[in-house]
C-alpha cells in the first residue's frame, strides 16, 4: 500500500513516514476567527442548569455568570456548523480517512477557566491542532489520537481553554458470533427456568401475604415468609424504562439493541430484550407482549415484542 502504510489482516499499520506526515499538522490552525452564534444569555444558562440539576445562585439574577463548564457550549455551531474550521484540519482528517482510519470517537476533554462569562459577553475563539499521537491499539481498533486546543475569548480577553481529543481509528473486525452466555440456574430460580422451557412465565407469590415478587427469591421481601407458590403471567406489559446497548460488543450479541425494564400486567417488573421494533423506536409506556426466543439449540429466553403504534 502506498503513502507510507502497510496492511496486516486488513488493517492499516502506520510507518514512520506516515506518522511524520501526520505530525506536520501539529501547530496548524484547526479553527480561525470563530465567533459564537449567540452571546452569553440567560435562557441557555437556565437550560444548562436545569439539565445538570445545578441550582447555584451565582447562575441567576442580574449579576449572573455562566457555569464554567459551559465554556464549549458558547462555541458550538449547531446543525449548520461553523465556517471557522480550517483547511488544515480537513486535510488531516482526509489523510487519516484515506489511510483506513475512517471511524471516530470523542475520548476526553480538558478545560481551564480564567475568567467568568457574563450575560451579554460576545464569544470569539481560535483552535490549533496541538498533537497527533503515534499509532495506538485500543479495544475499538487501531488509530491515532488527535488533540485540539481551543482558546475562548470575550471582548478580546482570554476566558478559558478547551482541549478536545478524538480517536480516528480502523474498527476491529468482528469475531464470529459466539454462544450466548448461559443463565445461572440454582435452587432458588430453577422453577422459573423450568417454566420458560414450557413457554410459561411464572411469578412467585408469597404463601402468607400473597405479595407477588420478581425476580425469584428464597423468601418474601414483604413479610419474610419462606412459603410460596406461583402464578402464570398473562404476558402483557409496558416498557417502564429502557437502555440501548451500543458498546462494548460481545460476540454473542449484535448491537445496537434495546433492553427494557418491563412492567408486567401483574405489577412486577423484569429486565429483558425488546424486539420487533427498531431500537430507536422503543419508548417508555410502549405496550409489549411476551414471547419466547430461541437463541441456540439449547436455550430459549423470554423477550417482549413491541409495536410502533
Amino acid at each position: 500500500m502506498s503513502d507510507g502504510l502497510q496492511v496486516s489482516d486488513g488493517l492499516p499499520q502506520s510507518t514512520g513516514d506516515f506518522y511524520e506526515r501526520l505530525r506536520a499538522y501539529e501547530g496548524k490552525a484547526a479553527a480561525e476567527a470563530g465567533r459564537g452564534k449567540d452571546p452569553v444569555n440567560e435562557p441557555m444558562i437556565r437550560h444548562w442548569c436545569e439539565a445538570m440539576g445545578d441550582a447555584h445562585p451565582a447562575y441567576t439574577g442580574p449579576d449572573a455568570v455562566a457555569p464554567p463548564t459551559m465554556l464549549q457550549a458558547w462555541t458550538m455551531g449547531g446543525l449548520a456548523g461553523h465556517t471557522a474550521r480550517s483547511a488544515a484540519y480537513d486535510e488531516l482528517t482526509a489523510l487519516l480517512d484515506g489511510a483506513g482510519y475512517t471511524s471516530v470517537v470523542a475520548t476526553d476533554c480538558e478545560q481551564e477557566y480564567l475568567r467568568p462569562l457574563r450575560v451579554g459577553d460576545e464569544i470569539t475563539f481560535d483552535a490549533v491542532i496541538e498533537s497527533v499521537s503515534e499509532e495506538k491499539t485500543t479495544k475499538l481498533g487501531t488509530g491515532h489520537f488527535v488533540t485540539t486546543r481551543m482558546d475562548v475569548r470575550t471582548n478580546g480577553e482570554l476566558a478559558g481553554t478547551h482541549r478536545f481529543r478524538i480517536l480516528k481509528y480502523a474498527p476491529v473486525q468482528r469475531k464470529p458470533r459466539g454462544e450466548r452466555p448461559r443463565p445461572v440456574i440454582n435452587r432458588d430460580n430453577e422453577g422459573f427456568w423450568a417454566g420458560v422451557r414450557e413457554h410459561t412465565l411464572l411469578i412467585q407469590r408469597c404463601g402468607e401475604c400473597e405479595v407477588l415478587r420478581f425476580p425469584w427469591l428464597p423468601g418474601c421481601n414483604a413479610c419474610g415468609s419462606d412459603a410460596w407458590d406461583t402464578v402464570e403471567a398473562s404476558g402483557e406489559g409496558t416498557v417502564y424504562s429502557y437502555v440501548v446497548m451500543h458498546h462494548p460488543p460481545f460476540p454473542a450479541f449484535d448491537p445496537p439493541y434495546a433492553v427494557g425494564l418491563i412492567e408486567l400486567a401483574e405489577g412486577v417488573r423484569m429486565v429483558s430484550n425488546v424486539v420487533g421494533v427498531p431500537h430507536d423506536k422503543v419508548r417508555i409506556g410502549m405496550p409489549v407482549r411476551l414471547e419466547f426466543q430461541r437463541v441456540d439449540a439449547d436455550l430459549e429466553i423470554p423477550v417482549f415484542r413491541g409495536g410502533e403504534g
